[in-house]
């Protein structure tokens, strides 16, 4: 059995993290662009920090990120080498709306993707689009706030009929917004936020979220008009939150922390807010305002398949000892003392995103797509710019069992995998270069210094056999 015959194999990036070219052919600024590395990132992306514009004092690594906007027919090609069948990339909101409130759109940005999606049509590689992928219009954070404004879903709305008209035909696949559960955890990078002294920032998120909910829904309507066969998936950043212990108290509150990020696929996949979601947003005085039609909206168009991004299981105790925390992608857990540890401080768990796969699938019942998984690391390189990357084999190689796994002996229906990301990149945890993921290397540091050279890591080799075999060859 193993892996469909029809599986979609690929690798995931993001316009913001490897683009660069973030002000030319009129492209505006967006939130992504302000997010510096360094200190203050944390407090920024949280929206603690008010930081609308760039300035001497930080450095924006995504400022040029690997020039993907030069190099595209060069990065694609190394794709169809690898032998993908899909790639999931994401649209700059900003290339195409540069404030976010314009009538006409940028044609330059216009075009930079269609060439983007007719290369990929011309090596049989199918686009998985990110609408949004973090981005969001400086121009709305000023005016309007961001997210937390209701008039953000006219202003998306306008973006995803602009896409939908001008990529028929070349695009399928698509997804509404980028890991939406990040909005609790890094609401600035995630909506735009920014708070004020004394706001309640927990009814300020909520509310942000519920206007991307009825987007997304108001979005998954509007395609399927469009096009009939467009498909529309939701995501989120997903990992299993275990128990620190069999304490009782230790496994209602991973249960909590589950529930947290399900809420928002609740009620993209099943279409209505869950009860233990309502319950708790009135116990907290932080129930969203909602028009009369929302809960129309929301039951009637859900999305037709389930995406996620699985970098690590989480570990959860009632009573969290700081001195005892891990890290990863801006979760706070507990660390697992079963488990090893990435150079960052990841956990590293397959056999968690196999208990993933199967969480998710039994809850929705829908088609999954596993859209990131993979592992940041420094990476060494010799003379000739190779890098032999055996680590990151291991950690794909045991991922990609445990997913075939789940497939093969648990039934979970798995449509595709796009690991992250097949090429280097800048990190969305930490705003380096020097976090790498990819099979190619780019010659370019965190100042941006470099020839950008593409070089075929030891990685390449491996995960062009993988695909080839569709699975089956993972030594």
């Amino acid at each position: 059995m193993g892996f469909p015959d029809n599986f979609l194999w690929g690798g995931a990036t993001a316009a913001n993290q490897c683009e660069g070219g973030y002000q030319e052919d009129g492209r505006g600024l967006a939130n992504v662009d302000i997010c510096p590395s360094g200190p203050d990132r944390s407090k920024i992306i949280a929206g603690h920090i008010e930081h609308l514009s760039c300035d001497k004092n930080h450095h924006y690594p995504s400022h040029h990120g690997i020039d993907l906007y030069h190099h595209y027919q060069e990065d694609i090609a190394l794709f169809a080498k690898l032998g993908f069948k899909v790639y999931r990339m994401s649209i700059a909101w900003t290339r195409i709306y540069p404030k976010g409130d314009e009538d006409i759109p940028n044609e330059a940005g216009l075009q930079f993707y269609e060439n983007i999606f007719r290369l990929c049509q011309h090596y049989g590689i199918e686009p998985l689009v990110t609408i949004t992928h973090f981005d969001c219009p400086i121009h709305l954070i000023k005016t309007i706030g961001g997210w937390r404004s209701r008039e953000m879903i006219d202003h998306y709305l306008k973006l995803c009929k602009t896409l939908f008209d001008r990529y028929q035909g070349l695009v399928h696949n698509w997804l509404t917004f980028n890991e939406i559960n990040m909005i609790l955890h890094a609401p600035f990078m995630g909506a735009g936020l920014v708070f004020q002294k004394e706001e309640n920032e927990t009814a300020i998120k909520y509310q942000a979220a519920h206007h991307e909910l009825v987007a997304s829904a108001l979005a998954t309507k509007l395609a399927h008009e469009i096009d009939p066969n467009n498909q529309i998936g939701c995501m989120f950043a997903a990992g299993s939150a275990y128990p620190y212990s069999c304490k009782p108290e230790d496994v209602f509150k991973a249960m909590q922390v589950d529930r947290e990020n399900y809420f928002f696929i609740d009620v993209q996949s099943r279409g209505a807010y869950p009860a233990y979601a309502i319950k708790q947003l009135q116990r907290k005085n932080c129930m969203p305002k909602m028009e009369p039609e929302d809960t129309q909206i929301l039951k009637e168009y859900t999305v037709d398949f389930v995406a996620f991004s699985y970098y690590n299981s989480r570990c959860i105790a009632a009573s969290l000892d700081k001195n005892n925390m891990a890290e990863g992608n801006l979760f706070a857990s507990a660390k697992n003392p079963y488990l090893t540890f990435s150079k960052w401080g990841w956990p590293i768990d397959p056999l968690g995103f196999r208990i993933t796969l199967n969480q998710v699938y039994d809850r929705y019942q829908k088609p999954l797509f596993v859209v990131e998984n993979g592992l940041g690391t420094i990476d060494e390189t010799d003379e000739h710019g190779y890098v032999e990357d055996d680590e990151r084999i291991q950690y794909l190689r045991n991922h990609i069992q445990a997913m075939k796994d789940a497939i093969e002996e648990d039934g979970v229906e798995l449509l595709g995998y796009t690991c992250w990301g097949p090429i280097d990149l800048v990190s969305a945890s930490s705003g380096e270069m020097k976090k790498r993921y990819g099979f190619i290397y780019v010659d370019v540091d965190d100042m941006g210094k470099g020839s950008y050279r593409r070089t075929k890591k030891k990685s390449f080799a491996w995960y062009q056999k993988v695909i080839a075999s569709n699975g089956e060859d993972l030594a």
